[in-house]
């Protein structure tokens, strides 16, 4: 059998929960996706609300996962706890809410989907994402391992890809907002590519205000970034993997621009 896993990018704002929830479950059919994971992480411009979380589960996610803004909305704390659908970096320290690994069923198959974090001009105070990937690894819990490696460093997020190939399905980077053109499935069977992008405005520098980005590299004072405005776009990546053999077969972009 062959499952399409659609991997959708950083939905940002009100703008990138609005188009998820109109042309998600339209996606879904075209790409005969059977498992989805959206990263949800920027749904408050930075951060995500338990309320905002629900609205992209009803989108048409199976999972979401999170990264560096996970805790700008602190009140998601309890949700991590009770809602097994979402998911925060595996890699933070032990004693935070949630979890990093969930496993899921679909198709008579056991979906595992890791959430992990870069350090590389990001967040070094974290455990080492390649020891917190060998670990879920070895513990063999899933039929098919799911990668959401959250980075600011293509170098990092490469280097991941090269280190599960053969292990995870696939692996997939997220944060930098900035869709890639390098999807790939390398030698051992993983389906590869360094950044999904973002799901939200087109005009906007990474789905903010572009004066208020502007501002900063002009020397202005810090002020308070705001979501932009008109037109949004989904970034997603579909991934084809064989369950037989529990390799990805193919990798192709599936964005939509408005």
């Amino acid at each position: 059998m062959l499952l399409n896993v659609l991997a959708v990018g950083d939905v940002v704002g009100e703008g990138g929960q609005d188009i998820l929830s109109r042309r998600l479950p339209g996606l879904r059919e075209e790409t005969g996706t059977h498992f989805c994971v959206v990263n949800g992480e920027n749904a408050s411009g930075v951060g995500i609300t338990p309320a905002q979380a629900r609205r992209i589960l009803e989108a048409g996610a199976d999972v979401i996962t999170l990264g560096n803004h996970t805790w700008n909305r602190i009140q998601i704390g309890a949700y991590l706890d009770k809602e097994e659908r979402i998911l925060r970096p595996a890699n933070y320290a032990g004693r935070v809410p949630g979890r990093g690994m969930g496993v899921y069923q679909c198709h008579g198959l056991r979906v595992g989907v890791l959430n992990l974090m870069g350090r590389v001009d990001l967040n070094p105070n974290l455990d080492s994402p390649f020891k917190a990937a060998n670990f879920h690894v070895n513990r063999r819990e899933y039929d098919l391992l799911l990668v959401d490696f959250h980075a600011e460093a293509t170098s990092e997020k490469g280097a991941m890809g090269w280190h599960l190939d053969g292990r995870a399905a696939a692996v997939w980077g997220t944060h930098t907002h900035v869709p890639t053109a390098d999807c790939r499935v390398l030698p051992k069977g993983t389906g590869f590519v360094s950044d999904l992008g973002m799901t939200g405005p087109v005009n906007s520098v990474l789905g903010i205000k572009v004066e208020n980005s502007l501002n900063l590299f002009l020397g202005g004072l810090p002020r308070r970034y705001e979501e932009a405005e008109g037109n949004c776009k989904l970034n997603a990546c579909l991934f084809t993997i064989d369950t037989e053999k529990k390799t990805c077969t193919a990798v192709r972009r599936a964005d939509i621009e408005e």
